[in-house]
């Protein structure tokens, strides 16, 4: 049971990227999803959440309006649209999976973690 983040890269600010995150193993069709980043000296902060069947959002006001989170559970993948991006957007991101719970804004309840795919927006 794994999940498998990718779309990570260095890009020009006012630029965009999209990252991918593949779970295997398991369906996660019936828990919430969400994407998180991290800096160093940092901890890690939510981005983007989605319900498991993708009806309900929820997104960190820094991103609000630029980022947008979506889910194919029938490919098992989740994505993150990233646009506009900032130099402060430079970061590690995550996708987690909140194993017990179809849809949360709180990190603590996500408990399976993907590796993390680094994006650097540059100035």
């Amino acid at each position: 049971v794994q999940l498998q983040a990718s779309g990570g890269g260095l890009v020009q600010a006012g630029g965009c990227l999209r990252l991918s995150c593949a779970a295997s193993g398991r369906t996660f069709s019936r828990n919430g999803m969400g994407w998180f980043r991290q800096v160093p000296g940092k901890e890690r902060e939510i981005v983007a959440v989605i319900s498991w069947s993708g009806g309900r959002t929820y997104y960190a006001d820094s991103v609000k309006g630029r980022f947008t989170i979506s889910r194919d559970n029938a490919k098992k993948m989740v994505y993150l649209q990233m646009n506009s991006l900032k130099p402060e957007d430079t970061a590690v991101y995550y996708c987690a999976a909140a194993l017990r719970s179809p849809f949360s804004s709180v990190k603590g309840d996500y408990d399976l973690w993907g590796q993390g795919t680094q994006v650097t927006v540059s100035s």
